[in-house]
């Protein structure tokens, strides 16, 4: 139990959703528990065998995943995760063991799960085992059953397409600056501060999953994301919108006058201080962890 933590982090890497990663832990630890007490001795490094076993699981999921969000109503996003620290957070622990800083308490950013999604399983698997995990690539081969030339094929391919999205950084001051920037003007049904705050070829994803409304198309312009969540608020003016940590990122989560979350609000912004995409979460199937 005490490897909980390490593989909730690997499992939600791989599949972008918490529940997810909840099924494939338990899985794991079934199938630790179905060895023989001798069997469980003569495993020098537990913890090997437990994220080795995960990241086979996961695969697997990956691969039946897919088939599952064709059937999808509308945009599918991942599942946006919570921390216990509020902004002034320090962020990642300083823990040399790289298995132990990629727990899911110190997540991705909601822009690179969104990367991870454009990859095949494999990629992925790769990818998240070496670039988080520290694996080698021999090691990897022996997961996910290639070749270690193979294995670095898959995650040169993986690197490109981080590369394709990757942004130029932006300070943490700046993006806490236009998120609030949007939450004031939100709050207010400011269309004109929504606008200037978000950039002209900003996009707008909402995740509903035919469950609760939500737009079932990406929304592109500052105008039209503007106007959507102006009419958000009047259909909702009850709503309340907190400042949050979303994945590691300030964010804004919005409840109803029963404190029930209604929504969390990712963001990335540019170098020039707007938002050029949203990302937000409405399926309260993905919520659960946020009430």
């Amino acid at each position: 139990m005490r490897e909980r933590s390490v593989l909730l982090g690997l499992s939600y890497r791989l599949l972008g959703s918490l529940a997810d990663a909840e099924d494939a832990v338990q899985e794991t630890y079934i199938r630790w528990h179905r060895l023989s007490d001798d069997e469980r001795r003569s495993i020098a490094n537990p913890r090997a065998w437990l994220i080795t076993t995960a990241s086979r699981i996961g695969l697997d999921m990956l691969k039946t995943a897919r088939a599952r969000r064709e059937q999808y109503v509308g945009e599918w996003l991942p599942e946006p995760v919570p921390v216990a620290a509020r902004w002034s957070s320090q962020g990642a622990s300083g823990a040399v063991d790289p298995a132990e800083r990629a727990t899911v308490g110190d997540s991705v950013e909601m822009a690179l799960l969104i990367v991870l999604e454009s990859m095949t399983p494999a990629e992925r698997v790769v990818f998240v085992l070496h670039d988080v995990f520290a694996y080698t690539f021999v090691e990897i081969a022996g997961i996910v059953g290639r070749t270690p030339a193979a294995c670095r094929q898959l995650a040169s391919a993986a690197r490109r397409r981080v590369g394709d999205h990757q942004r130029r950084p932006v300070p943490r001051a700046e993006h806490v600056a236009a998120v609030r920037s949007f939450k004031a003007a939100w709050q207010t049904g400011d269309l004109a501060g929504l606008m200037d705050v978000l950039d002209p070829g900003a996009t707008a994803i909402t995740d509903g999953g035919g469950l609760v409304s939500a737009s079932l198309e990406p929304l592109h312009g500052a105008e039209d994301i503007a106007r959507f969540f102006v009419d958000v608020l009047a259909r909702q003016p009850g709503l309340t919108i907190h400042e949050e940590l979303v994945n590691g990122e300030p964010g804004l989560v919005t409840t109803d006058g029963a404190d029930r979350t209604l929504a969390v609000l990712a963001f990335a912004t540019t170098d020039g201080g707007t938002i050029e995409q949203v990302w937000a979460v409405r399926n309260p199937q993905k919520l659960a962890s946020w009430s």
